[in-house]
């Protein structure tokens, strides 16, 4: 899966990384490759820009460690990155379901009104 078809959700993926725990660059981009079963293989040019991003939103924190004798940059979420984490998981719920409604040949869709 190429970063471009995760449009729109990378943010809430990273946010859903760290939400277990603060991690540094490479280990979120193994976290990601490992929860998606290797089909999020995601490059550190798609990834880093978006921690970037995501840390001027104010939804993630870092922090300079050495760690055997490598500097590294480490992660975290903040208390605004879970309330927008929250707010990622609602409105995925609701455009999985309603999309679901047409792409998923077991549902039937329900009239509106």
């Amino acid at each position: 899966m190429n970063a471009q078809s995760l449009h729109g959700h990378l943010d809430a993926l990273l946010l859903a990384v760290l939400e277990r725990g603060a991690l540094h660059g490479y280990a979120i981009i193994e976290a990601l490759r490992g929860r998606s079963d290797g089909r999020l293989d995601l490059p550190t040019g798609t990834v880093y820009p978006a921690l970037r991003r995501l840390e001027r939103a104010g939804h993630v924190a870092s922090a300079w460690s050495t760690v055997n004798g490598r500097e590294r940059r480490t992660y975290e979420l903040t208390d605004s990155g879970r309330r927008a984490l929250a707010d990622q998981r609602s409105g995925w719920r609701e455009f999985s379901a309603t999309v679901g409604r047409f792409l998923d040949p077991g549902t039937t869709p329900t009239p509106a009104g």
